[in-house]
């Protein structure tokens, strides 16, 4: 399951502060601790489906098998990763599959304005759609070109590299497309419902009005 912490370091952690800038409250890590909230789920390939379901374009759920999956066009994304807990990593290279590739596969409907994101045993993370269908949000299966492992994630995790790590669940299964916004499950116990790094959007009691769905 997700986890609003996730760190990674190598030679980049190590670069000098005078070539980079971290977000506000956030130091370099060394070394990719291991954290997230619940065991680590057992890989099952048979098993294993993609789904894109609720306010579809045509109505209708998309599945993926994982070697269907894992076939759609791949692509690279070097990018920082912030964990709320204040560590970050910096300019690690991702490598998977474009959020916007799903997207234009299986469209959303006209009204929809959020996401969902669900992964192994119900746990969710929602999303803006812009934020879904930035260029830079990918739906990764490597890092620095070799497979995930399974205590970070593997077979999916997506990365969201302009907001806090923990809008970027490990072992995705699937998105729901949604016409309103919904908290997920670390937002619905305490983080914000936005969470950008960069304004240091950190816990619910920071939001602002608009940050969050409507009562």
């Amino acid at each position: 399951m997700g986890q609003p912490a996730e760190g990674e370091s190598g030679e980049r952690a190590t670069r000098g502060a005078t070539d980079l800038q971290l977000p506000p409250g956030q130091r370099l890590q060394k070394g990719w601790p291991v954290t997230h909230y619940g065991p680590v789920p057992k890989f099952r390939p048979e098993r294993w489906e993609f789904r894109v379901f609720g306010a579809t374009a045509d109505g209708g759920k998309h599945c993926w098998t994982h070697e269907e999956f894992t076939a759609l066009p791949y692509t690279t994304v070097e990018a920082d990763l912030h964990c709320v807990t204040k560590f970050s990593m910096i300019g690690a290279e991702w490598g998977g599959i474009p959020a916007r590739t799903v997207v234009e596969i299986a469209p959303p409907a006209p009204d929809v304005t959020h996401v969902m994101v669900w992964a192994e045993y119900g746990f969710s993370s929602n999303l803006r759609l812009e934020d879904f269908t930035s260029d830079r949000t990918l739906f990764a299966t490597h890092k620095d070109g070799e497979l995930l492992t399974a205590e970070h994630g593997f077979p999916l995790r997506l990365i969201v590299p302009h907001l806090y790590a923990w809008k970027g669940p490990k072992w995705v299964r699937g998105v729901e497309y949604m016409t309103a916004d919904r908290r997920g499950f670390w937002e619905e116990r305490g983080y914000h419902n936005v969470g950008d790094p960069w304004r240091e959007q950190r816990y619910s009691y920071q939001e602002e009005p608009g940050d969050g769905p409507e009562l």
